[in-house]
């Protein structure tokens, strides 16, 4: 019955993107984070629902006459550089067929993120876009965290089988990753309902994160946790929130949890930490000796025994860092390192700008909280190998078209940056005196 409802949902919204391309981007989007048909049973399951999405899209785009455009950056400009060096680095990988497979995978999600970069061209788009990804991920959250107070914690959160996100660790990291979204959507809420909805939301999903037993996740949560309380216009409120979560770990989790973190300081001690020590080891050892690294997929057994300190030893990446490091070499890994930085720094400049206007105080706000999500996915992606999670990649396109459209909505109000507002026939007003006038 699943399969035929969603099937029916699906088919039903494709008319809507032949004449509204973006809209398909949000149905992109929901597949890609919510992963609905990884709830389903039957044919459903691997029915090729994003393949179809965005064939349609890109068929839309070709016969629309809507100018598009990709708008070039420094952020967008080196991703493009650093999507050609992966490519590059497969031809020489050495697990050539799962490297293959894995860039197929990539490229698709790439191209989706320029697709979006040019669609998504309003602020409206923009916030539907954000309300997109935290319905996807939040349903997980808010599931999650019911079902972690229900069960007293005795039960690890999980995510959709077969999806980027099914394991406990992965869904730790998104959920983390969602919760300054729901932040944004909150400051931005003009109906009380909403707002006390989200607020259930955050609460929920922050006892969800808890509720994954990931030390990952946790380790995460607290750097999410600091930054956000830094970078919240209302501190008071968010701290009691984030006493409301640490509230509901200590009366809920069992002391398995805590026996579990408590784990992460002895990490001598833990087969699965000295595991993640020994993939480390690996991948600084591939890129040493190859400048292009090992390409996708490299920590396999023939490499294992190759490069990795220990060769007894399993390896996986369990790190975005040394995965980056092991597969595309240190060229690889400076391009991805300067990526979060650009983005950061674009975060930085965003805020600068449009925190003293009301009119684009909006982007201030998103600014921020995408730079508190990309601090929870530095954070907690230091213990897992997710360097390729659509999530992340799709934040820096929200980063850049905010900073686009903050940027056209202050040309528009004749705002100068650091010398005021200037209107035909009159002096040059300073932003503050125009702020008092208004």
């Amino acid at each position: 019955m699943r399969d035929i409802v969603l099937t029916a949902i699906f088919f039903g919204m494709l008319p809507f993107v032949f004449s509204r391309p973006f809209v398909g981007i949000y149905i992109w989007s929901w597949l890609g984070f919510m992963n609905p048909h990884r709830l389903t049973y039957g044919f459903a399951y691997e029915f090729p629902f994003a393949q179809i999405v965005a064939i349609v899209i890109l068929g839309s785009m070709l016969k629309s006459k809507q100018p598009m455009r990709v708008p070039w950056t420094r952020e967008t400009v080196l991703l493009l550089i650093f999507i050609a060096w992966m490519l590059f680095t497969t031809f020489f990988a050495f697990n050539s067929d799962g490297a293959w497979e894995q860039w197929d995978k990539v490229w698709k999600i790439q191209l989706m993120l320029f697709v979006t970069l040019m669609l998504i061209d309003t602020k409206q788009k923009l916030d539907w876009l954000v309300w997109v990804i935290v319905l996807s991920l939040g349903l997980y959250g808010v599931k999650g965290g019911i079902f972690t107070i229900v069960t007293g914690g005795a039960f690890r959160v999980q995510g959709p089988t077969g999806s980027f996100i099914g394991g406990n660790n992965e869904i730790g990291l998104a959920l983390i990753m969602t919760i300054p979204l729901m932040r944004y959507l909150q400051l931005q809420a003009k109906k009380v309902w909403i707002h006390q909805g989200v607020t259930v939301a955050m609460l929920l999903t922050g006892i969800a994160v808890i509720g994954t037993q990931s030390r990952g996740a946790l380790v995460g949560m607290v750097a999410m946790g600091t930054f956000l309380w830094l970078k919240s216009r209302n501190r008071l409120f968010t701290l009691l929130s984030i006493l409301v979560v640490v509230g509901a770990l200590a009366a809920i989790m069992p002391q398995e949890w805590y026996d579990r973190m408590g784990t992460i300081e002895l990490y001598q001690e833990d087969r699965s930490a000295l595991s993640r020590i020994n993939a480390w080891g690996m991948a600084y050892n591939i890129a040493a000796a190859r400048i292009t690294g090992g390409g996708f997929e490299a920590f396999y057994p023939w490499a294992i025994r190759q490069y990795a300190p220990d060769p007894t030893m399993g390896a996986d990446a369990h790190s975005i860092y040394f995965e980056i490091l092991g597969e595309h070499g240190f060229i690889g890994f400076t391009m991805f390192m300067l990526l979060a930085w650009f983005t950061w720094n674009t975060g930085n400049h965003v805020r600068r700008m449009n925190r003293s206007r009301p009119e684009t105080k909006w982007a201030a706000d998103l600014a921020a909280m995408i730079q508190v999500s990309l601090i929870g996915y530095a954070a907690s992606g230091a213990f897992l190998g997710l360097a390729y999670f659509d999530l992340y990649y799709i934040l820096i396109a929200i980063m850049v078209i905010c900073k686009m459209k903050s940027m056209e909505e202050l040309a528009r109000l004749d705002v100068v940056p650091g010398k005021g507002i200037t209107e035909p026939g009159k002096r040059p007003m300073h932003e503050t005196d125009a702020l008092v006038k208004n």
